[in-house]
């Protein structure tokens, strides 16, 4: 059983600001500090960490952000053979943390636009009924879809994470179990038209819905929220390639997201200024 992680990897620049600016508005922030992001690399790094045999489908250019990404990664038990270096930039994001500890995020993709459905599809060559296979938007979103159809093709569970939002096709939605959104990107889902069977929303502090199964928040100390859904979806999908009902998986992935958001950053780690 093995979880398939299909998505970004990226160098993270973090700023700790008193709040978020508005439009125009300069603000301070605190010493900027890089961390290894990425949704695909956050998700990775947290099914591994619940457990479970994780392999990293991916590119990063071949600079330092991207070795000190593969590094990370590695560090944290995740299988990067399957990660290309591209003669591309790393992707790149920027955070901004407010006092309360919510989020403002800009990505660059870089290098994860290289990512080819081609390539993909020998990846995950593989790949069986018992694995589970999970990927978000931080890609090509004609590789994403292609992703979806050819694990399903071989008897994978699928779990597609909209985030960023971007529509995908319903046919391609139909083949996931479960599609996983918050709020936000659930009524852009909605007014997109497309009904899925399987839906799973993350709603923040007040927990997560499946269906009719409602799992509530874990009351902690937030420091951080970046990162939390990536964590959710990585356990979650270590979790159902454990064999675990879907009230026990989201169980785990509500632990999983309450330890992430009282550190800092959305992977656990050193913390680099330069």
């Amino acid at each position: 059983m093995t979880v398939w992680v299909v998505g970004s990897i990226n160098q993270d620049l973090h700023l700790d600001v008193g709040h978020h600016p508005a439009t125009g508005e300069t603000v301070l922030a605190d010493d900027p500090v890089h961390r290894c992001g990425g949704k695909g690399a956050n998700q990775a790094v947290a099914a591994a960490a619940a457990g479970a045999r994780t392999i990293m489908i991916g590119a990063v250019g071949s600079d330092r952000a991207g070795a000190d990404c593969l590094t990370q990664l590695a560090a944290h038990g995740v299988d990067v053979n399957q990660v290309r270096v591209v003669d591309r930039a790393t992707g790149a994001a920027v955070v901004a943390t407010d006092r309360a500890g919510d989020n403002l995020i800009i990505v660059s993709p870089g290098a994860n636009l290289c990512l080819s459905a081609a390539e993909v599809s020998s990846s995950l060559a593989p790949v069986s009924p018992s694995d589970v296979v999970l990927l978000q938007l931080e890609i090509d979103l004609e590789v994403a879809a292609e992703t979806i159809r050819h694990a399903a093709s071989h008897g994978a569970r699928v779990i597609a994470n909209l985030a960023p939002w971007a529509a995908l096709p319903a046919d391609v939605l139909a083949l996931c179990d479960p599609v996983v959104v918050n709020t936000g990107e659930a009524a852009d889902l909605r007014a997109s038209g497309v009904d899925v069977a399987s839906l799973l929303v993350t709603e923040g502090s007040d927990g997560s819905r499946w269906g009719e199964l409602m799992v509530p928040a874990e009351q902690v100390a937030v420091v951080d929220t970046t990162g939390a859904g990536d964590a959710y979806c990585g356990a979650l999908a270590a979790a159902l390639a454990s064999g675990v009902g879907r009230q026990e998986a989201m169980l785990a992935a509500t632990r999983a997201a309450a330890v992430c958001v009282q550190h800092h950053g959305a992977q656990p780690g050193a913390d680099r200024t330069r």
